[in-house]
């Protein structure tokens, strides 16, 4: 479910559920820590991607209207906040190409990037509350990113995002006019960022770590605030509304 490669020193992951447009298991999130984990001190720079035709739609659903206890939900949380904190953590910039969409958990991953590269015909947010869930483990890192306000909005406001209006806020960096023209884009940023001082890059991004750390600290609350609300009257029959048989 990750599909990984390196070029040269850099690494190229990609969510590899292309059928399911990406839709994110507990399991997927497993292997992509794990990829990450596995690059060494030669990793220059990473590039997070998606085949098929969209970078993700968020979590499988249908395995958690599948699981009414809840079990599914929290490990999904669990493991898309360790995903984040994990991308954020690395020592070399991360760069993350949109394409199709972002939906939920997948707008999520943004957290966790240094650079949002997205086509213009993308579509990004947060429309978790509609099943009585929370995005609140996407707070900390949009708040260390872009404005509050616009971060209120987004996780507030259930409706998706044009990938221009993203740009806008500063949820993506750069757009392109293409699907097909966004993981070229996002691997030639990341040989530029490859290519230079190794040490000055590192440092950068751990200061830059460092002072918005305040911010950050507050992911496990976050998904503390979201696992709470799994497993409720709500959540359930929200996702039997869309999923049930």
């Amino acid at each position: 479910m990750i599909e990984s490669t390196l070029q040269d020193d850099i690494a190229v992951i990609a969510l590899n559920r292309p059928d399911k447009r990406n839709a994110m298991t507990p399991e997927m999130l497993v292997e992509l820590q794990r990829r990450i984990e596995s690059l060494d001190d030669s990793t220059k720079a990473m590039v997070l991607v998606g085949n098929g035709k969209t970078f993700c739609a968020g979590f499988d659903l249908k395995m958690c209207a599948d699981d009414p206890q809840g079990g599914t939900m929290r490990a999904l949380l669990t493991e898309l906040s360790n995903s984040v904190a994990l991308m954020r953590s690395q020592p070399f910039p991360i760069v993350l190409g949109v394409h199709g969409a972002a939906v939920a958990g997948g707008c999520a991953l943004l957290g966790g990037a240094d650079i949002v590269v997205a086509d213009k015909s993308a579509k990004l947010g947060y429309p978790v509350v509609k099943i009585g869930v929370s995005p609140a483990i996407s707070a900390p890192y949009m708040l260390a990113s872009i404005a509050p306000g616009a971060v209120r909005a987004r996780l507030l406001d259930t409706e998706l995002i044009s990938a221009a209006r993203a740009y806008e806020i500063g949820l993506v960096h750069e757009l392109v006019d293409t699907a097909d023209a966004v993981k070229a884009r996002c691997i030639t940023i990341a040989q530029a960022l490859a290519s230079k001082p190794g040490t000055g890059v590192r440092e950068t991004k751990a200061w830059l770590n460092t002072i918005t750390e305040p911010i950050t600290a507050n992911a496990q609350t976050g998904l503390e605030v979201s696992l709470s609300l799994t497993g409720t009257d709500e959540e359930r029959q929200r996702l039997q509304a869309l999923w049930g048989n």
